[in-house]
C-alpha cells in the first residue's frame, strides 16, 4: 500500500503509457480508490488500495494520457463524432491494441463488470493472462459473431416483448459493444423492442423493472444544484442530451419520472443508427411530479409523489437546467426535447432555439420523417405537394409540426407565401375542424391553421367536406380512422394516402389490415408503429413505418460533424429530402414509401451529410474547413461496436 496526498507526484508506466499525477491525472476523490501498478514485465499488478487525502482540484478536468516516446506532445486526437479522444482508443486502427482505461487499468473481476470494456467469453487467451481473467471465465473463447447469434437465440425464447426489452437492457449494462452489434445487425427485429411500441409498456412498469440508473434524474428538490448534478455524470464530453419531463409519453399520457425509458431508448438509437459514441450520450429526466393518480398510488413508483409543478416553478427549473447544460458542456451540445406536453413543448422550443442547439423530436423529427414519406408517395400517386390537400386528425405537437414543415416545403417549391401554402392543410382537434370562427378560443400554435369554413364537429363529416388526398393521424386516439372514414377517402381518391402515426400500436388510428381491406387494397399506408404484412385478395401488402428513427440519428450526426450551433428549419427539409432519395424503385414496387431499416446507418450518413451541408451553407457550422466528401466523413465518424484488442 502507498499513501498519496494532493501534492504527490506519481509516475507509473503501464504498457508504454506514462502518467504524472500532479499534471496529467486529476481525479475527483471522495473515498479510497483503486489504482493499478505494473511489474517489471509491463503487466498490471493486482489492484492496490490508495488513500488519497487533501483537496484535489479541478474535478472536471479530463485525464490526459501521454505516449511515453513523445511526452513533450499534448494529445490532440479527436474521436469519430467529435469527442476528444482522451485515451487514444479511436486514433488507433481496429487492429491496434488499446488500453481499457477506467480510473485505473481495468483488470480481473472489475473488467468483467465494466460494460464499456467487457467482452465476456470473447477475451483472448493472451488478454485473460494479461488482465487476470484466468479462471474467472470458462476456458472456451468465442468470437463476437457467435455471441450475437447466441444472444438472438436467447432473446427469441421470450414470448413477451417486455421480457425481451429487459434482456436487451441487461445486456447493455453488461456488455455495451455486444449490445450495439446485436442491435445494429438485427435492427428490424429489435427496434420494436428497444423502442416503440415496447418501450411504452416499459415506461408504464419502469418502477417495477428498475434495476440500475441509466441516466440523470433532476427533480424539484434539486433546484439550485442542477450544475452540480450534471458534474456527477462520469462522462464529461457529452454531445447529445435527450431530456423529458414525462408528461406526454407516446400516447400513454403522464408517466412522470418513469418516462426515463424514452431518453434511454432514443440514445440507444442515436448510437446504433447514427453512430454517436455511447459515452457522448446523456439521458435525463426532469421530475416535477405527476398528475397520474395511478403512479402516485403505486408503491413502486420511483419519482416525486406530488402533483405536477407548472408556471413559474417549472420555468425556473427548466431555465436552470438549460443554463447548466450550456455552462457544463458548451454551446454545441445537442439538447433533444422528448415527450413534453403541448403547452410546454412549443414554449421551450421557441424560448431556447435562438440561444441553444435544441431539437424537439415530436414536433420537428416527426414532421421531417412524414414529409419524407409524402415526397416518396408522390412518385406513386403523381403530382407535387402543392397539388394535394391534407387533413390531420390531431392538432398537437406532431400534427402542427408536420403541417408547418409541409407548408414550408410547398412554399420552397412554389415560391408562394407561407400564409398561402398553409391553406392547403386542415386540422381537426377534439372540438372539430379548426376554422376561423374558433380563432379566439384556440391555443397559439393552432391559430395559423384556422381557415374560412363553416364549423364541422365530427371527423367523418370533416373528411367528406374537405375531401383530402392525404389523411394523417397524430391524435394519440386509437381506432379513429374507422371503416367509414377509409371508405370515404377511397371514394374520392384512386390511391388515398393514409398515415396512422400515433404510438404505441394500441393507439394507432387504424391497423394496416384495416386500411388495406377497407380501401380494397388501393391505399398507400404507413404507420408510427410496425405492422405485419397484410394479404388481401391474393396480394401481400407491406406497409412502411413512419418512424422518427429514420431522421433524428442522422440529423444529430449532421449537427455534430459540422459543429452546428443552431437548428434551422431548412436543415429539417434537407433531412426529409435526403431520406426520400433513399427509396428505390424496388421499394415502390412493394408499396413502400420508406426504405428498409436494414440500411439505416448508410441512410443516416446521407442524412447527416445533407444536414451538415445545409449548416455550412447557412453559416451555422463551426467545424472548419468543410470536408470535401461529407458522406464519407459522416461514415468515418460513426461509432463501431467491434471489439478492440487489449494490451
Amino acid at each position: 500500500m502507498m499513501s498519496l496526498n494532493s501534492s504527490s507526484v506519481v509516475k507509473s508506466s503501464i504498457s508504454g503509457v506514462s502518467r504524472t499525477q500532479s499534471q496529467s491525472l486529476r481525479l475527483s476523490v471522495r473515498r479510497p480508490m483503486v489504482v493499478a501498478m505494473v511489474n517489471s514485465n509491463g503487466r498490471p499488478e493486482r489492484s492496490v488500495g490508495v488513500s488519497v487525502d487533501g483537496a484535489v482540484k479541478d474535478v472536471n478536468a479530463p485525464v490526459a494520457v501521454e505516449v511515453a516516446d513523445s511526452e513533450s506532445k499534448k494529445p490532440t486526437a479527436v474521436v469519430g463524432g467529435g469527442v476528444e479522444d482522451v485515451y487514444g482508443e479511436d486514433t488507433a486502427t481496429e487492429d491496434h491494441f488499446i488500453t481499457p482505461w477506467s480510473v485505473s487499468v481495468a483488470s480481473g473481476y472489475s473488467l468483467l463488470r465494466d460494460p464499456h470494456h467487457n467482452k465476456g467469453l470473447a477475451f483472448t487467451e493472451k488478454e485473460r493472462d494479461a488482465h487476470y481473467l484466468r479462471g474467472l471465465l470458462p476456458p472456451v473463447v468465442v468470437n463476437h459473431d457467435l455471441q450475437v447469434k447466441k444472444m438472438m437465440h436467447n432473446i427469441r425464447q421470450y414470448e413477451v416483448p417486455l421480457q425481451r426489452y429487459q434482456a436487451m437492457m441487461d445486456l447493455q449494462e453488461r456488455n455495451e459493444r455486444l449490445f450495439y452489434k446485436l442491435l445494429i445487425e438485427n435492427i428490424e427485429e429489435l427496434l420494436p423492442i428497444v423502442y416503440t411500441p415496447t418501450v411504452g409498456e416499459a415506461c408504464q412498469k419502469y418502477g417495477t423493472i428498475f434495476k440500475n440508473p441509466q441516466g440523470l434524474y433532476i427533480s424539484l428538490k434539486d433546484k439550485g444544484k442542477v450544475l452540480e448534478i450534471l458534474k456527477n455524470w462520469p462522462q464529461k464530453k457529452i454531445q447529445v442530451i435527450v431530456v423529458t419531463d414525462g408528461e406526454r409519453i407516446l400516447g400513454l399520457g403522464d408517466l412522470g419520472c418513469q418516462g426515463m425509458g424514452i431518453p434511454v431508448g432514443k440514445l440507444s438509437l442515436y448510437t446504433a443508427l447514427g453512430g454517436i459514441r455511447p459515452s457522448a450520450c446523456l439521458p435525463i429526466t426532469i421530475d416535477v411530479g405527476t398528475n397520474n393518480e395511478k403512479m402516485l398510488n403505486d408503491e413502486f413508483y420511483i419519482g416525486l409523489r406530488q402533483r405536477r409543478a407548472s408556471g413559474k416553478e417549472y420555468a425556473e427549473l427548466m431555465n436552470e437546467f438549460m443554463s447548466a447544460v450550456k455552462q457544463n458542456y458548451g454551446e454545441k451540445v445537442l439538447i433533444q426535447f422528448e415527450d413534453f406536453a403541448n403547452h410546454n413543448a412549443f414554449d421551450l422550443l421557441e424560448k431556447y432555439r435562438t440561444t441553444h442547439l435544441v431539437f424537439n423530436d415530436d414536433i420537428q423529427g416527426t414532421a421531417s420523417v412524414v414529409l419524407a414519406g409524402l415526397i416518396s408517395a408522390l412518385k406513386l400517386v403523381g403530382g407535387s405537394l402543392a397539388d394535394h390537400k391534407f387533413l390531420f386528425l390531431g392538432a398537437g405537437e406532431a400534427g402542427t409540426g408536420i403541417a408547418e414543415l409541409i407548408a414550408l416545403e410547398i412554399s420552397k417549391q412554389t415560391n408562394a407565401p407561407l400564409e398561402e401554402t398553409r391553406k392547403k392543410i386542415w386540422l381537426v382537434d377534439s372540438k372539430g375542424l379548426i376554422v376561423r370562427s374558433r380563432l379566439d378560443s384556440l391555443q397559439h400554435f393552432k391559430k395559423p391553421w384556422a381557415h374560412d369554413h363553416e364549423p364541422v364537429n365530427k371527423f367523418l363529416d370533416a373528411v367528406k367536406a374537405i375531401k383530402p388526398t392525404v389523411l394523417i393521424g397524430s391524435s394519440g386516439a386509437g381506432q379513429t380512422f374507422t371503416k367509414e372514414v377509409v371508405e370515404a377517402m377511397s371514394s374520392f381518391n384512386e390511391k388515398p394516402i393514409i398515415l396512422a402515426l400515433s404510438n404505441p400500436t394500441s393507439q394507432s388510428e387504424c391497423t394496416a389490415e384495416q386500411a388495406y381491406t377497407w380501401s380494397e387494397g388501393r391505399t398507400i399506408f404507413a404507420s408510427g408503429s410496425p405492422f405485419a404484412p397484410v394479404e388481401y385478395n391474393g396480394k401481400v401488402y407491406v406497409s412502411g413505418q413512419s418512424n422518427n428513427a429514420y431522421i433524428f440519428p442522422g440529423f444529430g450526426l449532421g449537427l455534430i460533424i459540422s459543429g452546428a450551433i443552431r437548428v434551422h428549419d431548412e436543415m429539417l427539409l434537407a433531412a426529409s429530402e435526403a431520406l426520400a432519395e433513399q427509396v428505390t424503385q424496388e421499394h415502390f414496387d412493394n408499396g413502400l414509401i420508406y426504405p428498409p431499416f436494414t440500411n439505416i446507418r448508410k441512410i443516416s450518413a446521407h442524412i447527416a451529410a445533407k444536414v451538415a451541408a445545409k449548416a455550412y451553407e447557412l453559416g451555422l457550422a463551426s467545424r472548419l474547413p468543410q470536408p470535401e466528401n461529407l458522406v464519407a466523413y459522416a461514415e468515418s465518424c460513426m461509432y463501431s461496436p467491434k471489439y478492440r484488442n487489449y494490451r
